[in-house]
C-alpha cells in the first residue's frame, strides 16, 4: 500500500498540478484511510470496500471533526478511489456512491472601507500604547522634518498591507512575488496562483506610491545576497515568509485601532468593496483567481447582510 500512497501523492503534483499543501493533506487523509482498512482486516488495497470508506469516516465523526474536514477527507478518498481504479489497482470506483457532508459556507469577516484605509495609513504612525506589530520590526517614528531615512521595514509593510488589500491577492500569491512580477508601466502584477494558474492583477497609485518608496530605500537596505528576485524581503533578507506577514498584518491592525484582520480578511474586504462599489461579479472572480464562480458568490451575500443590517438600525419600520 505505501507504494501506492507514493504513486498517488506524484499523481496529485505532477498530473494534477496540486499545491504542495493539498497534496499533504490528501496524502495524510489517504494513509488514515489505508491504516483504518487494514485495522479492519482488508490486507491489500483491492480489499478496499465502500463499507470501511463509510466506517472511517463515521470514526472522524465520533472524534468531533469539523463538517469542512470531513468534506475534504471525503473528497481525498473519492480521488484516490477513481485513481486507483483508473491504474488498475482496484476493480471499481467504491467511493463513487461515497456522500459527505456540505461544508457550511460562513460569510467571511471584512472590515469597512474607513477601517481599511486606517490600516493602509497605519504604517509609519507612532503606536499608541503597546499595540506594535509582531515580528514586523518596530513600528517608525514619524519624522517632523520629512528628511529622515525611512525604517525599511515599514516601508515593506506599507507595500505588503497595499498589495493584499489594493490586489485582493493571497498572501502565499503576495510573498511569491518577483521584483520581475510588477509591470509598473502598467500597474498590474503577475501572480501565480492556485494549481499553477497565472493571472494579472491591476493595483492603483497608493501601491505604487509603496512600491516606490520600497524599491527605491526599503529593499536595497535588507537586500542581501541570499535575496534572489524576492520582491518582499524579511528582516534578514530572505523572501518574507506567509506566517511572518500574518504576524503584519494582524500587528499593524492593532496599531490601527481597527478589528483584528488576517491576510485573506483583507482579501475579503477587497472583494466586498470591489462589488459594493459597483464591479462585475465575473471580474472580480478573474480577480480573485477563482476557478468557479461560486466562490466568488459568497462576496453577494456578505453585500446583501451588510444592507440588511444597515436597514434593520436606520429604517423606522424595520
Amino acid at each position: 500500500m505505501r507504494d501506492a500512497v507514493d504513486d498517488f501523492a506524484d499523481h496529485l503534483a505532477r498530473v494534477r498540478n496540486r499545491s504542495a499543501h493539498t497534496v499533504r493533506a490528501y496524502v495524510t487523509d489517504v494513509v488514515s484511510l489505508l491504516d483504518h482498512a487494514v485495522r479492519m482486516g482488508c490486507a491489500d488495497l483491492p480489499e478496499l470496500d465502500l463499507a470501511v470508506l463509510r466506517s472511517w469516516l463515521a470514526k472522524q465523526r465520533t472524534t468531533g471533526a469539523a463538517r469542512t474536514t470531513m468534506a475534504r477527507r471525503a473528497a481525498a478518498a473519492r480521488t484516490f478511489s477513481t485513481w486507483a481504479h483508473r491504474t488498475g489497482r482496484i476493480a471499481e470506483d467504491v467511493a463513487a456512491p461515497l456522500a459527505s457532508p456540505r461544508a457550511r459556507r460562513e460569510l467571511p469577516t471584512v472590515l469597512r472601507a474607513d477601517q481599511a484605509a486606517a490600516l493602509m495609513d497605519a504604517p509609519g504612525a507612532r503606536p499608541a500604547g503597546d499595540h506594535r506589530p509582531t515580528n514586523a520590526g518596530t513600528p517608525a517614528e514619524p519624522d517632523p522634518a520629512g528628511d529622515g531615512p525611512p525604517d525599511p521595514v515599514v516601508s515593506r509593510d506599507r507595500l505588503l498591507l497595499e498589495l493584499l488589500y489594493g490586489t485582493g491577492i493571497r498572501i502565499s500569491e503576495a510573498c511569491g512575488l518577483d521584483v520581475s512580477d510588477v509591470d509598473q508601466a502598467r500597474r498590474v502584477v503577475r501572480v501565480l496562483g492556485k494549481g499553477g494558474r497565472e493571472r494579472s492583477v491591476p493595483y492603483g497609485m497608493p501601491a505604487q506610491r509603496a512600491l516606490d518608496g520600497w524599491l527605491a530605500s526599503g529593499r536595497p537596505a535588507l537586500l542581501t545576497p541570499g535575496s534572489g528576485r524576492a520582491l518582499l524581503l524579511g528582516a534578514r533578507g530572505g523572501r518574507l515568509n506567509p506566517t511572518t506577514a500574518r504576524r503584519i498584518v494582524a500587528g499593524w491592525s492593532g496599531v490601527a485601532g481597527v478589528p483584528r484582520v488576517t491576510p485573506h480578511g483583507l482579501r475579503h474586504s477587497a472583494a466586498t468593496h470591489l462589488l459594493e462599489g459597483g464591479a462585475d461579479l465575473r471580474a472580480v472572480q478573474e480577480l480573485l483567481g477563482h476557478s468557479s464562480l461560486a466562490s466568488t458568490q459568497i462576496y453577494t451575500h456578505v453585500s446583501v447582510e451588510r444592507l440588511r443590517a444597515a436597514y434593520r438600525q436606520a429604517h423606522p419600520r424595520a
